[in-house]
């Protein structure tokens, strides 16, 4: 991105990563709509919980801005989108300050999720916070250890799916973990990108993520297993039983984007890989959109 655009940009629009909250929405789409058919569905539990979410995913990208910073990893080497800190667009305070807002604000929407979801939510909701501290921050930052991948998995697809269900439900589903694992895995994969992207800065950093310990090679080959996967995960669910068909044929079209976007990953490597952040995030929020899409015409 050139320094006059840059210019022309809000920075704190760069540093909530726009780009990125579709891996907060989608799953919030899918375990709400999971739940149409109930007689207690609430809307206001469904936009509460994704707000929730979003508000959640934006303290996780302004911890990531601030303390990639305050720990080295991000310098003028850079291969991705701005950092606001790193750049000095915003002083590391008011990004410090920013993330705080943010989990702040989510605790207060989350309050409401607590008294309607009893303690179990309690238990997730002090989870989902601890895990964006922890992301980046604190004694042993999972990004750095390899533990992205599968922290986006969790808190992004299990717990995201799950845990909407269960607002709406009182009780989980052999369908809601079953698609919080696909989106686990849509999620995961966005996270790849962007670790196999940065694999020479991080390297140097001595940030060990996922793709830094297996290296390039191997991470093109498991961003295939990541985006192909919840397809076949959808498909058994719907041999099994599981999931209605209509809502597993709507969500085909996101196949076509899977395929060209596992081709292009293969074959693109360094700051070309920035684009493919941003449309594997659309791939998760296409995916559910359509799936959510076919649980309406199905409830």
């Amino acid at each position: 991105m050139n320094k006059q655009r840059l210019s022309n940009m809000n920075p704190w629009i760069l540093a909530i990563r726009p780009r990125t909250l579709p891996a907060a929405i989608g799953p919030l789409l899918v375990g709400n709509f999971l739940a149409l058919h109930l007689h207690q569905f609430s809307v206001t539990i469904a936009i509460l919980s994704t707000l929730c979410a979003v508000l959640l995913q934006i303290a996780v990208n302004l911890a990531n801005d601030y303390f990639d910073f305050k720990n080295g990893i991000d310098t003028e080497e850079r291969l991705g989108p701005v950092r606001v800190t790193q750049s000095g667009m915003l002083s590391p305070n008011a990004v410090r300050n920013a993330m705080i807002l943010f989990l702040l604000a989510a605790i207060v929407v989350g309050i409401e999720l607590v008294v309607h979801g009893g303690w179990i939510i309690a238990l997730l909701a002090v989870f989902a916070v601890l895990g964006a501290l922890s992301y980046s921050g604190g004694p042993y930052p999972l990004a750095s250890h390899g533990l992205g991948e599968i922290a986006a998995f969790v808190f992004f697809g299990l717990v995201a799916v799950v845990g909407s269900y269960f607002l709406q439900a009182g009780t989980t589903s052999s369908s809601a973990w079953l698609l919080g694992s696909a989106i686990g895995f849509f999620n995961a994969a966005i996270m790849l990108v962007n670790n196999t992207r940065d694999i020479s800065t991080d390297t140097k950093a001595n940030k060990r993520t996922l793709a830094v310990r297996i290296g390039e090679s191997q991470a093109k080959n498991l961003y295939q297993a990541l985006v192909y996967l919840p397809f076949a995960l959808i498909i058994a669910g719907y041999l099994l039983g599981i999931l209605p068909g209509l809502p597993v044929l709507l969500a085909g079209p996101a196949l076509l984007m899977a395929r060209r976007l596992s081709s292009a990953f293969i074959n693109t490597t360094g700051p070309a890989l920035n684009p493919l952040l941003g449309s594997t995030a659309k791939l998760t929020m296409l995916f559910s959109g359509l799936f959510s899409a076919g649980l309406i015409f199905t409830s």
